[in-house]
């Protein structure tokens, strides 16, 4: 699944290829993936509209609009967002194609069809994207220990549980939450209200810092992009731990283990991170 680091790099490398373009039609494949409003109010009320903008919110992607409205999507579990010439090869699975001026297309594909787009009309409030929800970025100077202890300090949840929460801090997911928690040698287990202050600086410094170094390694051209149908995470290489259940700790060398935490898995070292009690 995308998280805040491929949904940035997604970002960044569409805004330059599409800012100052305009719509001039769009095909929806899967109309049902228009959460908001009906599929037809979404192409009537978007085509002929001049795109100023590409931004991100946790892990949405906001497409802003001249006019003052804007696109926003979340990508779930396999979404993916390709800038292409017109008559470039269709991928699978692409369910929306906004036909855009000097020849290029924006397409959105998406193997499990769980991705959702949301239209939001200038001054209108956006009670559907769930975006509203979100918590602080990750990069907000209000991401500090004491913030951390104060939303999560008191819970007895699973302090990988409480990183995933997006309504505290938003984008961390599934992958990046094992690799800020091994950095920062805590168990994924620990419940949150047996953290130490100090416990709650290691993360606070380490969760920004993580996700940085992870978007600046997944750094990619808009042609590379394009070539490998925008699936090439050049960060993979990089996780410590995520995926590697079985393989030596790149610390310790001893075996990494995968447990179970609140309906997700997760990956850790007993012996840099300490086993949970």
């Amino acid at each position: 699944m995308p998280e805040l680091p491929e949904v940035e790099t997604i970002r960044r490398v569409t805004e330059p290829q599409i800012k100052g373009l305009t719509i001039k039609n769009i095909t929806l494949n899967r109309p049902e993936i228009i959460s908001y409003p009906t599929a037809d109010e979404f192409k009537d009320q978007i085509i002929g509209q001049e795109i100023s903008a590409v931004n991100r919110r946790g892990k949405f992607l906001i497409i802003k609009l001249k006019s003052g409205d804007k696109i926003i999507l979340h990508l779930r579990m396999t979404g993916c967002l390709l800038v292409t010439p017109k008559n470039y090869p269709l991928e699978n699975h692409t369910h929306v194609i906004f036909e855009l001026s000097k020849n290029k297309e924006l397409r959105f594909s998406d193997t499990r069809r769980f991705g959702r787009f949301w239209l939001i009309k200038g001054g209108e409030d956006d009670t559907y994207s769930s975006i509203a929800k979100l918590g602080i970025e990750p990069f907000d100077e209000c991401l500090t220990a004491e913030y951390l202890q104060e939303k999560f300090g008191k819970r007895r949840k699973a302090v990988k549980e409480c990183l995933l929460d997006q309504s505290t801090v938003a984008g961390i997911g599934n992958i990046y939450s094992d690799e800020i928690l091994f950095s920062a040698k805590i168990n994924p287990s620990r419940a949150a209200n047996s953290l130490s202050l100090g416990e709650w600086e290691r993360l606070a410094k380490t969760i920004p810092e993580l996700l940085i170094f992870f978007i600046e390694k997944n750094t990619i051209t808009p042609e590379e992009y394009l070539e490998t149908n925008g699936r090439d995470y050049r960060n993979t290489p990089f996780l410590k731990v995520y995926g590697r259940e079985g393989q030596p700790c790149p610390i310790c060398g001893n075996m990494l283990y995968k447990s179970v935490i609140g309906g997700r898995s997760s990956v850790f070292c007993a012996k840099c991170q300490g086993e949970y009690n």
